[in-house]
């Protein structure tokens, strides 16, 4: 065989090599279904709202109903708050909402826990984590800055063009820990 020649198939058998290495991804740890893409806190000063957010991305193909159940710390104190949402099987991620919250400080840790439930209620996969909001929810004005359908500035705040009220949002908030 020539000098060539060799080196043609040796180059031949690096690439094949490489192209079986490349279908070997890690698609995750063994029982792994998801893993968590996103995570933030959503701050609309438009309506006075801040919410937890965190995004799913899917490890292996998503049976027929599984349930994602998280529960979010309670930034005000108390019961965790509790999501529960179905998850498509077609969706490449998936996206979970809490209520609007109270209490949201900045640097604080805060805890959530996400369990991927099977069509039988079994727990799948746990997911824990925490998440720190970079704002603190004092950033946002006391009620929501329009009202209505066309926008129109809230009446409530009139005479507060900051948006803060004298009384504040009227929730008593826990101490910073």
């Amino acid at each position: 065989m020539s000098e060539r020649r060799f080196l043609r198939a040796a180059i031949a058998l690096s690439a094949l090599a490489l192209l079986g290495l490349a279908g070997c991804r890690d698609s995750g740890a063994e029982g792994e279904h998801f893993e968590l893409s996103g995570r933030l806190f959503v701050f609309n000063y438009r309506v006075a709202t801040v919410r937890y957010m965190v995004t799913l991305r899917p490890l292996k193909p998503v049976g027929e109903s599984e349930v994602a159940v998280v529960n979010f710390e309670n930034p005000a104190g108390g019961e965790a708050i509790a999501v529960r949402q179905k998850i498509w099987p077609q969706s490449d991620k998936v996206t979970i909402e809490s209520p609007p919250l109270e209490c949201v400080a900045k640097d604080r840790p805060y805890k959530v826990s996400i369990v991927i439930e099977g069509a039988k209620g079994e727990a799948m996969q746990v997911i824990e984590t925490t998440m720190v909001s970079s704002q603190d929810q004092s950033v946002l004005p006391d009620k929501p800055l329009v009202a209505g359908p066309f926008y129109d500035l809230n009446p409530k705040l009139k005479g507060h063009p900051d948006g803060h009220l004298p009384g504040g949002r009227g929730v008593n908030c826990p101490p910073p820990a």
